[in-house]
């Protein structure tokens, strides 16, 4: 029934959601400018609908209300779970030293703001079986909002075409403005309404602040707002945040023990000594623009890559192996536990198959049996297999884009530095006494290849974020295409540091080119670790900065832009939808781009930690962040979104597993193609100089003899490009990065058999941490068990319980009704027999 009421606006309670009369909740609210006429006057005719104008004359709001019918109907359809008896299992333990985490819990009335109850799927048919004491309230607004969401997305709006329905194609279409479900009170302050409950507000106090960054999170009442999706996204975060700070802590150990273990930095030492790095030679970098350089002038990089290329580096690496392993396991345990606290344990099974889109029922023109759900919709295979063609030429386009950009960017590596070079030869800052040693050609091409590449992955993501059947299908398989993307947008740049740049140089005399035009890069003496370390460096600390003001000062910006009309209105007359009407609207798939980015810093702190051991508390404090500002945006900047449950984060558990076992690989490259660790332990103990093995001498036997007159015109540096000191003396050779013999020998600039030692350490090292790492992660795996016992025993007595409870029920009925019909019963005899009585009895599994 659609009642349309003009409402005077100075008598009706501004800061309620209910209708006036206090009793009725206004469940959802739709908005429309009344400048045509047409679909917007065709309403859904199903529901008590109450019209309110607004401030502006123009802005129209339509508020919902479900009545217990419509509510109680649909929660049967969709199997909601509801109480039926106090949970009479005590969890309560006593953990040790417990008051030292007072300082970082909740008032238990936030942390826990219902009571545990056993559930079961409600039934419409046997409302007497459960704990209904007001049925206004006994659905939370989340899940009254989920059901209106429901109801709007597939009740048809037009007679003519039974195609035409949903409140989507109606917000796309531009009849309706917006459709949202009303936030229960000011954020900064409790509702008047005694009947508000003010939810708002408790979770800015304890949880949307800043100075809460230390404090847990109130999980049951983000879940009790928002709904279940929202819930499992923060608990996740939480979680994932929680873990970090071991990696974090053990990360800053590994780095202080580099700072810690300087002096003994021997090969360092060699390269900023005079007599001996200050009188080594080093070959040109590039072709023509540049000339011979001291190897003394890589003396303070050299050292900064000791920081982060140490023995440490393998433990890391090690650890991190093990570390993903540790998390996605107990991340199973977490998820399981909430997965049965928040009635999700049987959702699979009993919903999904429900939540088709309405998008999809409606492209589909055919119908097909399903064992589950009777008849479904279904595309036919044709029109699938173009959808997915369509899709793939779609991101396998978007993945060709990032590999041209790549390219472009490796290009403008190779074709700048020649420039950095000859500008910065007698550039002033080579004088200054801090930082001049610092600022190279090297350094300036991978610092501004890096921003380059960084605004490259943010323009593209922008680019890129701008039909499967069911919501999970479609999250999932759009989750999928979209990380294809990312992971090429985002990593490329760093695997080409980390496992291609300088390791196709060739030598002095026959260089390789790329594109037969550009002459491939070299690492410095001290290799490309301290290069990869400043890209990733650069990519997550930009990335940080971008997306808070992205994510955080755009909304603040549009919400006070929007509202700032508001302001010149008594609070009186500024009602709660028009204040929610104002705010931003989030998107439904919001949490999906939220969690790609810490899927990105994830890959960041797994795939490339070992060049880089700090990264887990970078990752760390971006989180924590993070964490208050989404909960911030939640609760002040945005709508309230619809409530929505799901089973898990969904195709995410995959890939983290994927990434985790890519991890290992990854990580095992680094320290033996990317470190100069192999290098050094193979000299160290089998190249060493005298008895005893010290790294004494490794810089001399690490670079290779080259004779300049051997030198190609293309490759001599112009005049004027060589400093004053190389025509002062007699120099005859360079030294260049690799295993090759001098010349003059019989196999002169071919690889030597150290080089070939080297390489068999390489793949021996990777072989062996490898195999040790992914014993140790399916040991654990196998050792921690998915589901905590408890958890079961939970699931196995709240089972046992609906099964006596239904009995008992039904028994009680069928009493009832023969006690009433008693003396209509005719009475029947039976003939005398022997029958030994027959003992009922129920068992169950969960009892020993």
């Amino acid at each position: 029934m659609l009642v349309c009421v003009q409402v005077d606006k100075q008598q009706q309670s501004k800061d309620s959601v209910y209708f006036r009369d206090g009793m009725r909740r206004i469940d959802f609210v739709l908005s429309y400018i009344d400048d045509k006429d047409g679909e917007k006057k065709q309403v859904y005719t199903s529901h008590t609908l109450s019209l309110q104008e607004s401030e502006d004359g123009r802005t129209y709001f339509l508020k919902i209300h479900v009545p217990w019918e419509v509510l109680a109907t649909y929660a049967d359809v969709l199997k909601i779970k509801v109480p039926f008896k106090t949970n009479d299992i005590t969890d309560k333990k006593d953990v040790p030293m417990s008051w030292l985490c007072m300082p970082y819990r909740l008032p238990e009335h936030v942390m826990q703001p219902e009571p545990d109850y056993f559930t079961a799927t409600f039934d419409k048919s046997k409302i007497d079986f459960f704990l209904i004491e007001d049925k206004e309230t006994f659905f939370p607004p989340s899940t009254r909002n989920r059901i209106v969401y429901y109801i709007l997305s597939r009740c048809p709006y037009s007679k003519e075409d039974k195609d035409k329905k949903g409140i989507k194609r109606l917000l796309n279409n531009g009849t309706y403005a917006a459709a949202f479900p009303l936030h229960d009170s000011r954020y900064w302050t409790r509702s008047r309404d005694a009947n508000c409950e003010s939810e708002r507000y408790a979770l800015y106090k304890y949880w949307a602040r800043f100075s809460r960054f230390y404090k847990e999170q109130p999980l049951n009442l983000i879940r009790k707002y928002y709904g279940e999706k929202i819930g499992i996204y923060f608990a996740w975060l939480g979680f994932y945040t929680e873990m970090l700070t071991y990696a974090a802590v053990v990360g800053l150990l590994c780095f202080i023990y580099g700072v810690a273990s300087f002096d003994e930095n021997v090969w360092s030492k060699e390269i900023c000594n005079e007599t001996i790095g200050g009188q080594i030679v080093m070959c040109p970098l590039c072709d023509k623009k540049c000339g011979y350089w001291m190897l003394s002038t890589t003396c303070s990089s050299s050292w900064q890559s000791y920081l982060f290329d140490n023995t440490a580096t393998v433990f890391f690496a090690i650890f991190m192996g093990i570390w993903v392993t540790l998390f996605l396991e107990f991340w199973k345990r977490r998820q399981a536990q909430l997965e049965y606290e928040w009635d999700l344990v049987d959702m699979e099974e009993e919903q999904q198959q429900l939540q088709l889109r309405p998008e999809y029922e409606t492209k589909c023109t055919h119908l097909r049996l399903n064992r589950v759900t009777q008849m479904e919709p279904y595309l036919p295979l044709t029109s699938k297999c173009a959808r997915s063609i369509l899709s793939g030429a779609t991101v396998l386009f978007w993945i060709s884009l990032i590999i041209a950009s790549i390219i472009g960017v490796i290009a403008y590596r190779l074709a700048v530095f020649a420039a950095f070079a000859s500008i910065m030869k007698d550039s002033p800052t080579n004088k200054l006494d801090v930082v001049g040693s610092l600022i190279t050609p090297q350094l300036a091409t991978s610092v501004t290849a890096s921003c380059i590449n960084f605004v490259i992955i943010m323009i593209l993501n922008f680019l890129y974020e701008r039909v499967p059947k069911t919501h999970v299908e479609y999250e999932n398989k759009l989750t999928v295409k979209m990380f294809l993307f990312q992971f090429v947008n985002y990593y490329s740049s760093c695997f080409y540091v980390a496992f291609f740049k300088g390791k196709f140089v060739g030598y002095p005399g026959d260089y390789a080119y790329m594109f037969g035009k550009w002459r491939n890069e070299e690492c410095e003496p001290g290799g490309c670790l301290i290069e990869l370390t400043t890209q990733l460096v650069i990519v997550m600390v930009g990335k940080q900065v971008w997306g808070n003001i992205q994510e955080a000062l755009v909304p603040w910006l549009c919400n006070w832009w929007v509202s700032r009309s508001a302001r010149n209105h008594p609070e009186s007359l500024y009602s709660r939808w028009e204040q929610d009407h104002d705010l931003q609207s989030f998107s439904q798939l919001g949490l999906l781009i939220k969690l790609f980015v810490y899927i990105i810093y994830f890959g960041f702190i797994t795939l490339f930690v070992a060049s880089f051991p700090l990264a887990p508390l970078l990752a760390l404090m971006n989180n924590i962040l993070e964490v208050r500002v989404d909960a911030w945006k939640f609760t002040t900047q945005f709508r309230r979104p619809v409530a929505a449950k799901v089973h898990n984060i969904g195709a995410w558990n995959e890939i983290l597993n994927m990434i985790a076992v890519f991890s290992v690989v990854t990580n095992a490259f680094i320290v033996s193609f990317t470190s100069d660790m192999i290098p050094r332990l193979v000299y160290k103990y089998a190249y060493h100089l005298g008895n005893e093995s010290t790294m004494e001498g490794y810089i001399n036997n690490s670079l290779s003899v080259f004779n300049i007159s051997k030198f190609q015109p293309k490759n001599r540096p112009d005049d004027g490009e060589n400093p004053d000191w190389f025509y002062s003396s007699n120099i005859t050779t360079c030294r260049y990065r690799d295993y090759r013999y001098p010349p003059g020998h019989e196999k002169r600039y071919t690889h030597t058999m150290q080089f070939w030692h080297i390489l068999a350490a390489k793949l021996a090292f990777i072989i062996i941490m490898e195999h040790v790492v992914f014993v140790v992660k399916f040991f654990v795996a196998w050792l921690i068990p998915d589901v905590p016992s408890d958890v079961k025993a939970r699931i196995k007595r709240e089972r046992y319980l609906i099964q006596e409870y239904l009995h008992n029920y039904e028994l009680e009925k069928l009493k009832i009704q023969l006690s009433q019909n008693g003396p209509n019963i005719e009475q029947c005899t039976c003939p005398a027999t022997a029958a030994t009585p027959v003992k009922m009895e129920v068992f169950s599994d969960c009892l020993s």
